[in-house]
């Protein structure tokens, strides 16, 4: 799996780097995101879906993963850029009323108080 994080002061950014998140990683980014959100401790996440051109629901799952854990931590999060294909796919399962997404990554980190 192939991703990068940054930090932007207290927002850290998760840029997947992949086309598809899906059964295939899916796995590996609940780990991901437990680690980071569980040990590192980091209760503003942004997830940088710029590069994911589709998602299945084992996908989705992950995020899910990701807010539950910052929920539990008071934190906040967003999801950054999804390509039409992926943020209609969020809207269909109306997990935008969960999970709030951003248009650009600049509006999400302004969202999370950057």
């Amino acid at each position: 799996m192939n991703f990068e994080t940054k930090k932007v002061g207290d927002v850290t950014i998760f840029k997947l780097n992949e086309k598809r998140l899906d059964t295939s990683i899916s796995g590996l980014l609940k780990s991901e995101f437990t680690m980071l959100l569980k040990v590192e401790g980091i209760n503003k996440l942004v997830i940088d879906l710029s590069n994911v051109e589709s998602c299945d629901s084992s996908g989705l799952s992950a995020i899910l993963v990701a807010n539950r854990i910052i929920s539990t931590n008071e934190g906040q999060i967003r999801l950054a850029a999804p390509s039409e294909k992926v943020h209609t796919l969020i809207k269909i399962t109306q997990l935008n009323r969960v999970l709030p997404v951003s248009e650009t990554i600049e509006q999400a980190l302004k969202e999370l108080g950057q």
